[in-house]
């Protein structure tokens, strides 16, 4: 069984989040969108909503699966039996930085490698602390996040 775990904030979950999703579906017979917990960040929304964004974008995805985890996403890998890390890629900087992540974890378990997908141009300039950004100054958002989630 190939299982993917595809980690982040997800402050909101944005249509570029979507896409990777919907789009590695038809690689993976699991995908684990896997919120992080880290209690020194200040987030917009908190868990429960942000869980409740992803479930319902996701709802007639059943492959989908959404989690919380505080712990590294190695460890949550080897915990799911997961072999895969999904990411996606904005730019050059995401790939700069998600290659020295990816490689970190390859040193902390070889059986677990990530994949990277390209954003589809249409999303690439989308990011969720842009969206936080537009949100908190009265902006609307709608654009830039999935039709299932309703503000």
């Amino acid at each position: 069984m190939k299982i993917a775990v595809f980690p982040g904030s997800f402050d909101p979950i944005t249509r570029g989040h979507e896409s990777i999703v919907n789009r590695a579906s038809s690689l993976f017979d699991i995908i684990y969108v896997a919120i992080g917990v880290n209690h020194n960040k200040k987030y917009l929304f908190d868990l429960e909503t942000r869980k409740k964004f992803i479930e319902a974008t996701f709802s007639s995805n059943s492959k989908v699966k959404v989690i919380d985890y505080k712990k590294l996403t190695v460890e949550l890998c080897q915990d799911l039996n997961a072999n895969y890390i999904l990411r996606g890629l904005r730019n050059g900087g995401d790939y700069d930085y998600e290659y020295s992540i990816s490689q970190a974890n390859r040193q902390m378990d070889e059986r677990i490698e990530t994949i990277f997908l390209a954003t589809e141009p249409k999303f690439s300039a989308i990011n969720s602390s842009i969206v936080r950004d537009i949100y908190r100054n009265g902006g609307d958002i709608k654009a830039f996040i999935p039709d299932a989630i309703k503000l």
